[in-house]
């Protein structure tokens, strides 16, 4: 073989073309290889702060729930409340600090036909929704209202057993007075979960829930979706879990377009209690519904129910 072919052979021999294209490739690699090391690095930084996001908002989702349940509008102690309708105010002092503000819409002792314990929603108080105890009165039934602690002129600290233990204390002023089989337990938004515990535990004539939630949690889901809320919820207000123990009949008012409570959350309920008679609202929303015709009527019949 002459000296120019076996060159040839040498140069492109496996080894020697895989040594130059070594050669040649390593600034393409060591290119790459910062490349990707400075991608991982940004990648893992924005992690961090996404991570350290979402911690601090989980915290203070959980130490501020009680400002995104409860939205409350305090009143002094000398206010004077004013109604269209008669009514009778209590101050209920149950210990030294701890007072429950009561109002009681009126009838006539000889046509009053019973009491309707109305647990209303989540804000202000109950200068709110008086406004709803007509819907009661002209069927011939006082409507009592009770604000919750920290609202209206009501005072002391608030959880959810004290919620609970704050009903029975309502259930028994009423009890008092009338038979069970003439109280009505009506709960509206979050007044549902305090309205079903209590029928749960008390006999009634009827309970009546007005765009209720099947439980705090579940609700809780529908905002929060990207959290456990089970585990960070202070007030779990399972209403599911109470429908399994009541006894009296149970109609659940809702809306189609409620934007606060979706009414899959009432289906939901009417699921896990068969029976349980859900009066749908069409293009209903949250607040709005004692404004609908269907609403007064089936309201109106079954407060006349014999």
């Amino acid at each position: 073989m002459s000296k120019d072919m076996k060159f040839m052979s040498f140069f492109l021999s496996d080894r020697t073309f895989t040594n130059y294209k070594r050669r040649n490739d390593e600034p393409y690699l060591c290119t790459v290889f910062m490349t990707t090391r400075t991608i991982l690095k940004k990648t893992w930084k924005w992690f961090q702060i996404i991570a350290l996001i979402y911690i601090m908002v989980g915290v203070a989702l959980y130490f501020l729930q009680d400002k995104f349940i409860f939205h409350p509008k305090k009143l002094p102690a000398d206010y004077t409340y004013q109604f269209d309708i008669p009514f009778r105010q209590i101050d209920l002092a149950v210990t030294n600090d701890k007072n429950l503000s009561i109002i009681q819409f009126t009838v006539p002792d000889s046509v009053r036909r019973g009491i309707v314990l109305y647990f209303h929603g989540n804000r202000e108080n109950i200068n709110r929704y008086a406004k709803y105890a007509a819907n009661f009165t002209r069927n011939n039934y006082e409507v009592w209202m009770m604000d919750y602690p920290g609202y209206g002129k009501s005072t002391g600290k608030r959880t959810e057993q004290i919620l609970y233990d704050d009903a029975a204390i309502f259930y028994k002023m009423a009890h008092s007075k009338v038979s069970a089989e003439q109280i009505i337990i009506y709960g509206k938004s979050l007044g549902t979960g305090i309205a079903a515990q209590l029928a749960s535990k008390k006999d009634c004539r009827r309970l009546i829930l007005e765009t209720p939630y099947y439980s705090m949690d579940a609700l809780a889901k529908n905002y929060f979706f990207m959290y456990p809320v089970l585990p960070m919820t202070k007030y779990a207000l399972p209403t599911y879990q109470h429908f399994e123990y009541i006894n009296a009949p149970i109609t659940i008012f809702h809306g189609t377009r409620d934007g606060v409570i979706p009414y899959k959350q009432a289906k939901w309920l009417v699921e896990k209690k068969p029976g349980t008679e859900l009066i749908t609202l069409e293009k209903g929303r949250h607040n709005n519904l004692p404004g609908f015709p269907l609403f007064r009527q089936k309201l109106d019949s079954l407060l006349n129910i014999k």
